[in-house]
């Protein structure tokens, strides 16, 4: 008899991401350590991200790979900022941030289309950072668990107000505490 006992890519991903999601709601690790243990899992998997968007699992697994290395990038930059050395290296990893996060919007709108838009809501959040407040909304796929994208893209806005999924007014967060803490 034979088992197929072997995890595939994408069930290896979702527990993992929901593992981490439940430790930072349960206040068992700090954003900072989310972003890093996100990203050396990402980097473990070595699962390069889709070219075709055909599954709500490909579109979820770019956006989150991009989103990680983003972030990951982002915040190596503020620590040389912050330690105010070596600004090559803040330079070379703040425009790495600035990649991904453009990937990220990108995969973003691809995993919308496939969605056709169907269940989807957009909106501005409230945010602490005055960098972030008018400019980051919040998009959530209604039809799955811990599927809450962001993005401050203008271009990706102006999609989703033309495909009438975009909300005026601001909102909180459904993951406030999440957006709103520093690392």
């Amino acid at each position: 008899m034979v088992s197929f006992n072997r995890k595939s890519i994408f069930d290896r991903f979702f527990e993992h991401r929901d593992s981490l999601i439940i430790q930072y709601r349960n206040g068992d690790i700090s954003k900072r350590e989310f972003v890093k243990l996100n990203f050396d899992f990402v980097q473990q998997m070595r699962v390069k991200p889709f070219t075709k968007i055909d599954s709500y699992e490909k579109g979820m697994y770019n956006y989150q790979y991009f989103n990680m290395l983003a972030k990951y990038y982002y915040m190596l930059a503020m620590e040389i900022k912050r330690d105010g050395k070596h600004y090559k290296y803040f330079k070379d990893y703040l425009n790495k941030a600035h990649y991904y996060y453009n990937e990220k919007d990108k995969s973003t709108l691809r995993l919308l289309r496939f969605l056709e838009f169907k269940n989807v809501e957009a909106y501005f959040i409230k945010a602490q950072s005055k960098n972030l407040m008018d400019k980051l909304y919040e998009i959530v796929l209604k039809d799955y668990e811990y599927a809450i994208f962001h993005s401050k893209s203008k271009w990706l806005v102006k999609i989703l107000k033309e495909e009438g999924i975009f909300s005026e007014g601001m909102k909180k967060s459904l993951i406030d505490e999440y957006i709103n803490e520093k690392y």
